[in-house]
């Protein structure tokens, strides 16, 4: 085809195409906003759902189990579990809070997203407190189990040392790098979009 015939072409398409106005696009960008919040929210509910699930039958679990020290860690993880619960109430209040009609969109997705990376920052960091919390509280409930001359007797020996220090390592780093996947994909993908709207809105 030769060059002259391939911008007669454009500029036909050129003719044909009716730019949208403002009041359109800002409506348009309203409305995929609205459904990036719905999908944010609709993972916070399944992950609510999941937290209190996994609780529920790690508490089922932990009432079979004998008097000890695992038992009292794994009653000890829904209870906290049950407490950070509060954490998804207060994500599921801020994303009802965002209002896509309202008439100063682009402040209100500033807010929004600005709290969000908020959240999720809080979020990261949080975990990376409560691996530990979880690992001394397993080792205080042996302990007491054991007893303190039993069980500090057990960590003079280097091969028990090695193998706590090892074991918490790898979940310590197994945890933190799951929680920041998973993180990406509930709510870092969603993020990005709104972002991206934020980027339109100019």
């Amino acid at each position: 085809m030769e060059l002259e015939d391939l911008k007669t072409i454009w500029k036909k398409q050129n003719d044909e195409f009716q730019p949208k106005g403002k009041t359109e696009l800002a409506t348009m960008l309203k409305g995929r906003s609205t459904s990036i919040i719905s999908r944010l929210k609709r993972n916070v509910w399944i992950e609510l759902t999941f937290t209190f699930a996994g609780a529920l039958a790690l508490l089922a679990y932990a009432l079979t189990l004998p008097a000890g020290a695992l038992k009292w860690t794994s009653i000890s993880i829904p209870i906290l579990f049950c407490i950070y619960s509060l954490y998804y109430l207060k994500k599921l209040r801020l994303l009802h809070s965002f209002d896509a009609g309202n008439e100063n969109l682009k402040a209100n997705l500033e807010t929004l997203i600005q709290r969000l990376k908020g959240y999720l920052k809080f979020y990261r960091r949080s975990y990376s407190i409560l691996y530990p919390v979880y690992l001394f509280l397993g080792l205080l409930f042996t302990a007491l189990e054991r007893g303190a001359d039993g069980f500090f007797g057990a960590l003079t020996k280097p091969d028990v040392v090695l193998t706590l220090v090892l074991g918490a390592g790898v979940f310590f780093l197994c945890s933190t790098w799951l929680t920041s996947w998973y993180l990406k994909k509930l709510y870092g993908n969603h993020l990005e979009k709104l972002e991206g709207v934020l980027r339109e809105l100019g």
